[in-house]
């Protein structure tokens, strides 16, 4: 639960068969942010006899309406860097993951097409059958060929073969199949762009001492 302030204003909205609903109203405490945010709250209505309502306790839901946010790692810069498209993908896939996981497994899907085409190289149409080619392969590690085999197994793609066919078709999703999606997705991420990226530096950093001492550089 959200720590409420005195400066917290309530803005009643109703009740109906879930219990009272209403508007918490704050204000961002950073400094720098200072932006009004939002949740909607349903549990009891507190009322004082001079003003009516006061306040909801209890609470059995609450939902930050704005800013909305995820609780997924974010992206990382190495991927945004390297396609807007993928970054864009994932991020709205773990921007939607609590309000609709179809729509988050049809963009993570997405994105696992395009990472495979793009870094493993499979020349395969069907995610199903990009993911059989990868693991094929025997090129990736095998935490994240894990991953991937849990994709396709939860994904049930032979019972719903449009999840394969089709990039960012919004159909029916098993239980965890959502978060599993975007799982291997940064298990990916990590593998194809933040460890190459890491290294690089450390290259970098290692030929400018071997210059330095008049060594030649490592390929």
């Amino acid at each position: 639960m959200v720590e409420f302030h005195d400066e917290a204003v309530w803005f009643p909205l109703g009740s109906d068969t879930d219990g009272y609903w209403a508007v918490l109203k704050a204000e961002c405490p950073a400094p720098a942010c200072k932006r009004m945010v939002l949740y909607l709250c349903c549990g009891r209505a507190i009322t004082n006899q001079h003003s009516g309502f006061s306040r909801l306790a209890d609470l059995k839901k609450q939902i930050l309406v704005r800013p909305k946010g995820s609780t997924r790692a974010p992206c990382p810069p190495e991927v945004k860097a390297a396609s807007s498209d993928i970054a864009g993908d994932y991020e709205e896939s773990c921007l939607v993951l609590a309000d609709s996981p179809k729509a988050s497994a049809a963009l993570s899907r997405r994105c696992l097409q395009h990472v495979l085409r793009e870094k493993a190289k499979t020349t395969k149409k069907d995610l199903f059958d990009q993911i059989q080619e990868v693991l094929t392969s025997g090129k990736l590690p095998s935490h994240i060929d894990e991953s991937l085999e849990a994709v396709r197994v939860i994904g049930n793609f032979a019972a719903h073969p449009t999840k394969s066919q089709s990039t960012g078709e919004i159909v029916d999703v098993e239980p965890g199949e959502a978060e599993w999606n975007l799982e291997a997705v940064e298990a990916l991420f990590d593998f194809y762009y933040v460890q190459p990226a890491k290294a690089a530096v450390r290259k970098a950093a290692l030929n400018l001492k071997l210059v330095d001492a008049g060594k030649p550089k490592i390929k």
